[in-house]
């Protein structure tokens, strides 16, 4: 009885201890020994194309607005230091990016590389975040296009009767046809094909770019008419503090999300090593140098307490006698949006594409188009998704949902940098099909290694002991050199594990530290003395384990792991550490409603995991095998193949 008993307790305990693994399980970095079945995905686009999906897709019409509600409420003149700081910030994550997609180029973007880093059930939850981003986000900027277009015609008369928005008085909701006609177009467009989708892309950017650059220099010219009038003033340039500037800043980095839809494209491009670092910096640059010249013109136009919050751009132009200015302004937020729109709905296929291959998702989302050479069946789903959204509910409320997934994907991208360094993966999942090759090459090897042991030890001049001296502290102290020897060889082969060890519970503990931190400041409601206690102990946590991150010799097989030769991440570990801790922060003083949705939407992302993901897994009868075995496995192979 007592027997069965402990029988049935090691067999829960091998249950849930192999239900574990499961869940942190990471799949293979896709190389050129990855042959994947079917049709793929075109590489056609080049540094240039992807700039222009990532400059279209950061620069959305909040530009337009954002600039005035920020200067009259937090930051005055200051705006423009502010944008600087907050691009600053998001080059934090472009660093992390850049680096992950040249040692990974396949589509899936933040899932991806967490899956490879991380493991599957973050990863799962990252690309269920993505997902719900990509959706409101696209059907959130296709609700915003209509009063655009209506207010450059004039007013919402002049637009076509079926373009109108109406009213259902019976469900009480605003329809928008317009919103919905826009996403079917879109959709069509990315149908055709990535480089055609990439063109379109490059010439709405392009007005986009120019209306800016309109604003830009016609508004310098009337300043230095005025005398900049906005920077005279009683206040200083910093009328709300640095406090004011600092949360200026906290607002407008969302400006810069978008970046990270050039990554969506990676299984796309021609040199990824290359072109996908260099996509990521140009947009990121281009974006900050566009938004401060933008800032520092207008706010220099007018005064800021007199800057309109709705209509900032073209009420300063106005106000300085160019009425006519406002059509090119409002050209300009439409072209912003509609490259939005492409920009947020270009990824969302190739994610699902992603998790269909990995198995977590139906095949369906998987099959590529063999004429155009795109996920078909994953765009028309996203764009018919996305435009029920746009035409029956206004989402509006939601859209500070799609900030949560943003930052999820930027802080798991950092925590996956330190991963990358200091403990990368040891082991990579084969097939099953490859149980006889794997056998056979490590029986190769561990009789290799072996006899090259037996080898290294007969080849010193070892004289053998008298029974007296068969003790280990004679022996050592008759041959010192040898023990020495052993000794060496035994502490080479621990240190890497004991080093490995240490750095993933100072991983842990950093990112520990920083939620405590990050909880506390955001934590306004706690008395002053517990905030005060909790976050020096999260301070202290984070601090201590960065000094020990920072004092460990980075793992030497991080050179050879992915693709290699590319972009690589400077000043780690501050650098992720830095991103990990303003983009927590920013999750954290997101609103308890926002978090309140995001978590039954994760919620029903893990019910959707457990029921379907986990047991279609491509990794759950996956055998895993050392790195330095993987070549010999391939080449045996392919040796037995021919």
């Amino acid at each position: 009885m007592i027997v069965s008993m402990q029988d049935k307790g090691e067999a829960l305990l091998s249950k849930c201890s192999k239900g574990f693994k499961s869940l942190v399980r990471r799949k293979q970095v896709d190389s050129v020994h990855v042959r994947r079945e079917g049709h793929q995905l075109a590489r056609k686009l080049t540094a240039l194309d992807l700039t222009a999906i990532g400059v279209g897709t950061t620069i959305g019409a909040g530009v337009y607005v954002l600039v005035g509600t920020v200067a009259r409420e937090h930051t005055g003149p200051a705006l423009t230091v502010s944008f600087l700081i907050a691009g600053l910030a998001a080059a934090l994550s472009a660093f992390c990016y850049a680096e992950l997609a040249s040692r990974c180029p396949s589509a899936g973007s933040a899932y991806h590389y967490t899956y490879i880093c991380i493991g599957e059930s973050v990863a799962w939850l990252i690309g269920w975040s993505l997902i719900l981003e990509y959706t409101i986000g696209g059907a959130a900027i296709a609700r915003g296009i209509s009063p655009n277009i209506a207010l450059f015609l004039g007013g919402e008369g002049n637009l076509p009767a079926f373009l109108v928005r109406h009213t259902i008085s019976q469900l009480g909701v605003v329809v928008d046809p317009c919103a919905a006609i826009l996403v079917l177009i879109v959709t069509f467009l990315l149908c055709a094909g990535i480089k055609e989708s990439s063109l379109v892309q490059t010439i709405v950017t392009t007005v986009n770019v120019c209306a800016m650059l309109f604003i830009i220099v016609a508004g310098g010219y009337l300043a230095c008419k005025t005398g900049w009038v906005g920077y005279e003033l009683h206040g200083g340039f910093f009328p709300f503090g640095l406090n004011g500037m600092l949360a200026g800043s906290a607002i407008v980095f969302f400006s810069y999300i978008g970046f990270d839809a050039v990554t969506g494209a990676a299984e796309e491009t021609k040199r990824p090593l290359r072109d996908l670092p260099l996509g990521i910096g140009m947009t990121l640059t281009l974006c900050c140098i566009l938004y401060m010249l933008v800032s520092v013109v207008i706010v220099g136009l007018v005064p800021y307490y007199a800057l309109n919050p709705d209509t900032p751009i073209s009420s300063a132009f106005s106000a300085n006698g160019m009425q006519w200015a406002a059509y090119i302004v409002t050209a300009g937020a439409v072209t912003a949006l509609c490259a939005s729109l492409m920009g947020s709905l270009l990824p969302q296929p190739r994610l699902l594409m992603a998790m269909a291959r990995d198995g977590l998702l139906p095949a369906f989302f998987s099959d590529i188009n063999t004429r155009t050479h795109v996920p078909v069946k994953s765009t028309v789903t996203t764009g018919m998704l996305a435009g029920v959204l746009a035409f029956f509910m206004d989402v509006s409320e939601l859209s500070g949902m799609v900030s949560v997934g943003t930052l999820l994907a930027f802080t798991v991208v950092a925590i996956s940098i330190l991963i990358l360094r200091y403990a990368p993966p040891e082991e990579v999942p084969l097939p099953s099909s490859l149980q006889q090759f794997i056998d056979s090459v490590r029986k190769q090897l561990d009789d290799d290694s072996q006899s090259m042991e037996r080898k290294e030890f007969n080849d010193v001049d070892i004289v053998e002991q008298s029974p007296s001296q068969s003790d280990h502290g004679e022996a050592s102290i008759q041959y010192p050199l040898i023990e020495k020897q052993f000794s060496e060889g035994n502490q080479d082969k621990q240190n890497p594990q004991r080093r490995r060890n240490i750095a993933v519970w100072n991983i842990a503990l950093f990112c520990i530290g920083v939620l405590i931190l990050t909880s506390v400041a955001s934590a306004e409601y706690l008395p002053s003395l517990v905030r005060f206690s909790l976050g020096t102990v999260g301070a202290a946590i984070l601090l201590c384990s960065l000094v020990v991150l920072a004092c460990l010799n980075q793992d030497e097989a991080r050179h050879c792991f992915g693709h290699t030769g590319g972009f690589l991440c400077p000043f780690v570990p501050f650098l992720p550490a830095a991103c990990i801790l303003i983009n927590a922060y920013l999750l954290m003083s997101l609103g308890v409603g926002t978090w309140i949705r995001v978590s039954i939407w994760l919620i029903m992302g893990a019910l959707v995991y457990i029921s379907y993901g986990w047991r279609h897994s491509s990794l759950t009868n996956a055998v895993y095998v050392p790195m330095a075995y993987l070549d010999h496995i391939y080449r045996a192979s392919s040796s037995h193949q021919v």
